[in-house]
């Protein structure tokens, strides 16, 4: 009986992932792809593993299924292409992340994102199939490429042709209590935009050496870690003034919440200058708090959303500050963020990780009067 149990497990942990592929490494694309490769080893996805980010390193500590049971549970999001991913995923195995193992250090692989045919929905957390058909991958182009090394599809693989290839992972995270943990709302569409079109925009230079494409994806994956600049455009700032007051307004023209991660914290930093003197009012903090029995708790022991005054999707804040503006007045408006929610970093053992500990500018108006 508690063999079939076993093999129960087993089955089951292969099922979650679409079982245990083996996949090109990096530096083989690199050879073809020497702009894009460039552009992904500087990117979250090419450090995801403990022993390249600091932050998931902290958490990841504090994990029961590290020292306690000692296996990489986060290994089907931040390792997939683990050639250990089974006993990653499967109850009563040990296997934890490892620095030497080429396998790991991959990170979230070109191969691998370029293999996955479809993504199957579930409730807690989706699924990505991968092809088995050997150098097989797909693309987001619309215009037929050739290369002497694999074929390239893109007809046919709608999660490709709509941009959606994302959510196989960034979709949605529901930890054993029902509660999700974070969320990007991926039913709330924007018109003629999704996640590649945002967090992988066009930019000049060709997709390969083989090719002369005047623009190819950036790979180099814009968010709240690194070329935040690139989102810009998709939150507005703008200030109402009235006789007494004024207001700023956050218009959040995005298909999610301004931030996703339950440990990062917004903040809106204002300040009025009038002559030479200025003065800074008081900041703004959006955050959403997970916890149990009242108390802020780690995502997997958490089981309610304490507070969450973060900004929404396609919502549009408006802060009001009781200061009377005069003419002449510049009120400079910085939006930006921690990584890292202040008040955890000591818990974390960041204090020394700048990363973690400094302002994320993300942008930046002056408004004269």
């Amino acid at each position: 009986m508690k063999k079939i149990y076993l093999l129960l497990l087993f089955i089951t942990a292969l099922l979650a992932n679409d079982k245990v592929h083996t996949y090109a490494k990096n530096e083989e694309c690199k050879v073809c792809h020497t702009t894009i490769y460039d552009e992904f080893y500087t990117s979250m996805h090419a450090n995801s593993i403990p022993q390249k980010d600091p932050i998931h390193n902290a958490v990841w500590q504090k994990h029961p299924h590290n020292k306690k049971l000692q296996r990489y549970s986060c290994g089907k999001c931040h390792t997939p292409a683990a050639n250990n991913l089974d006993k990653m995923l499967t109850k009563g195995q040990k296997a934890l992340p490892e620095s030497k193992n080429v396998t790991h250090t991959e990170g979230i692989s070109c191969a691998y994102c370029h293999r996955i045919k479809s993504i199957e929905l579930h409730k807690k957390t989706n699924t990505n199939m991968i092809t088995n058909t050997p150098k097989t991958y797909f693309g987001t182009r619309k215009e037929s490429l050739e290369s002497p090394f694999h074929s390239i599809a893109s007809d046919g693989n709608e999660i490709f042709k709509n941009g959606n290839v994302c959510i196989g992972c960034h979709s949605h995270k529901q930890n054993k209590f029902g509660l999700n943990v974070c969320s990007t709302n991926i039913d709330n569409q924007m018109d003629q935009a999704n996640c590649v079109s945002c967090h992988m925009p066009q930019i000049k230079g060709s997709v390969s050496n083989l090719s002369n494409t005047k623009t190819h994806a950036f790979h180099g994956f814009s968010g709240s870690h690194f070329h935040s600049d690139m989102l810009t455009q998709y939150v507005d700032l703008s200030i109402l003034r009235n006789i007494e007051h004024f207001y700023v307004n956050i218009d959040n023209r995005t298909s999610h919440a301004l931030l996703l991660h339950p440990l990062r914290v917004a903040v809106l930093k204002v300040s009025v200058t009038r002559g030479a003197k200025t003065t800074p009012l008081e900041n703004q903090v959006f955050v959403r708090v997970i916890g149990k029995d009242g108390k802020p708790a780690m995502p997997w022991t958490a089981d309610t959303t304490i507070k969450d005054t973060m900004i929404q999707a396609n919502e549009k804040r408006s802060i009001k500050y009781d200061f009377k503006l005069q003419k002449g007045d510049r009120v400079d408006v910085v939006l930006g963020w921690y990584l890292v929610n202040p008040k955890a970093v000591k818990k974390l053992n960041l204090e020394n990780e700048t990363i973690a500990t400094e302002f994320h500018l993300f942008k930046k108006q002056s408004f004269t009067f």
